[in-house]
């Protein structure tokens, strides 16, 4: 008799897609508004930056560190931190020089930060009402406690008060005055209710809404960055990665279901599935042509202190995703060891240098796809705009850039993961920082 498959392809399965914590930027067509140009909350692919501070940085920072040419400004993303009073800015320059691919400092990633007053104003009384709810809470439950321990307390091991009657009932029993009414216990108020209505919650979440968008920059025109080299500006949307549900029904191991508390909801069980050692196929590469299918038009995969998507089996896999160290195991005779086979690779970012300005860890933010080249046209060709292609048609585009090389010219790196610092420090008021870049090159 066959042995019965461990997977499903009904219906019900093939829907039933999972959403990852991974948000994919795509393409969202060219940027005709002057004021989302100039809007530094306006996330893009190409064009000229938008900073956020009035007083622009210094125009070395789009410098290649090969040949000292500017270069072209690859994406810039919006990406403020929950429950932070900053405005953050993520900005990514690339070289388009041939003789400069294949080396390090060909891309440069800048993070840039502003405090918003306003906006850190109105977090200050979020977490006033939290905290308000919190003791609330906490005071309730301590009560809960005390009747509850008074409800233990055995009446005989009391020690009645001297000319009290005996088990000290006397005045109840006999005594024709009335006793005194027990206090009643004072009704907390509904949580939150003392530091804010709902009329008044509702209107901050409005007004938060409003101050969550960066107020537009100073015009470029009289700045050194207006003559940059450009690519066309491109509006970069965000949208949510989902995956076919997993055919195989083996339960999980115990590192699978680890829950991450930041991210409730979503699955990152993809993450911990590691990389086998292979010399025959490079399995990385393959993962990473797979994963790009799933959504043919991504640009960018975010996924801030989460697991970079490797492209290939290289010095950079080695580095993030080391073999694990496996003890020998010693047999009959001393002068024979039997090593176990090497367990599955998983990230490591403990070989990522700390940030070089407050010495705190830096952690994976993001990467560039291969999709992106593709999607940036020559700073000539800046007049044509790319038209919306269907899935099918996309699906064998992506195919076709991730077989090419960079001996056709079309093809230079195959991603760029971004590090930036966990502790996402900032200087003063605001931050122009340098970021970690590791580029996995197609060779």
């Amino acid at each position: 008799m066959a042995a019965e498959e461990d997977w499903s392809d009904s219906d019900e399965e093939v829907l039933s897609d999972t959403e990852t914590s991974v948000q994919l930027g795509v393409p969202d067509g060219p940027i005709e508004s002057s004021s989302d140009l100039l809007d530094a909350a306006v996330s893009r692919i190409g064009g000229h930056p938008a900073f956020l501070s009035p007083h622009d940085p210094s125009f070395d920072s789009s410098l290649c560190k090969n040949c000292g040419k500017p270069m072209e400004l690859l994406v810039q993303l919006w990406c403020p931190l929950e429950d932070s009073p900053y405005d953050r800015v993520l900005y990514v320059w690339g070289c388009a020089c041939g003789t400069c691919q294949a080396k390090d400092g060909s891309i440069r990633a800048w993070r840039a930060l502003r405090f918003n007053e306003r906006y850190a104003a109105k977090l200050e009384k979020k977490r006033a009402r939290q905290k308000a709810k919190e003791e609330a809470k906490a005071k309730a439950a301590r009560e809960e406690e005390e009747r509850r321990n008074a409800a233990k307390v055995n009446p005989f091991s009391m020690k009645a008060p001297a000319g009290t009657p005996a088990f000290g009932l006397g005045s109840h029993v006999f005594s024709d005055a009335p006793s005194e009414p027990e206090p009643q216990e004072e009704e907390l108020p509904a949580a939150g209710r003392e530091v804010s209505s709902e009329d008044e919650e509702e209107n901050d979440t409005d007004e938060e809404e409003k101050l969550v968008t960066a107020l537009a920059s100073s015009t470029l025109d009289s700045s050194e960055w207006a003559s940059a080299p450009a690519y066309p500006s491109l509006y970069l949307s965000t949208l949510s990665e989902y995956l076919p549900k997993a055919k195989s029904a083996k339960l999980p191991s115990a590192e699978d279901i680890e829950a991450d508390d930041n991210k409730k909801g979503k699955d990152t069980s993809w993450a911990m599935e590691g990389y086998e050692n292979s010399l025959e196929t490079d399995h990385v590469f393959d993962r990473f042509s797979q994963r790009a299918e799933y959504q043919g038009d991504q640009c960018i995969r975010y996924d801030l202190g989460g697991t970079p998507l490797p492209f290939a089996h290289d010095a950079v896999f080695d580095r993030l995703f080391p073999v694990p160290r496996q003890a020998a195991v010693p047999v009959t005779k001393a002068e024979f060891k039997v090593v176990p086979a090497a367990g599955k690779r998983i990230f490591d970012s403990s070989s990522i240098p700390p940030c070089r300005h407050c010495g705190g860890p830096r952690v994976f933010e993001c990467q560039l796809m291969p999709n992106l080249i593709n999607v940036l046209k020559k700073p000539s060709d800046s007049g044509n705009v790319p038209r919306k292609l269907t899935d099918e048609e996309r699906r064998k585009e992506v195919q076709q850039v991730l077989k090419r090389s960079v001996g056709e010219g079309l093809m230079d790196w195959g991603t760029c993961m971004i590090f930036s610092c966990e502790k996402d420090c900032e200087a003063s008021k605001s931050c122009w920082a340098e970021e970690l870049v590791l580029i996995q090159w197609d060779s």
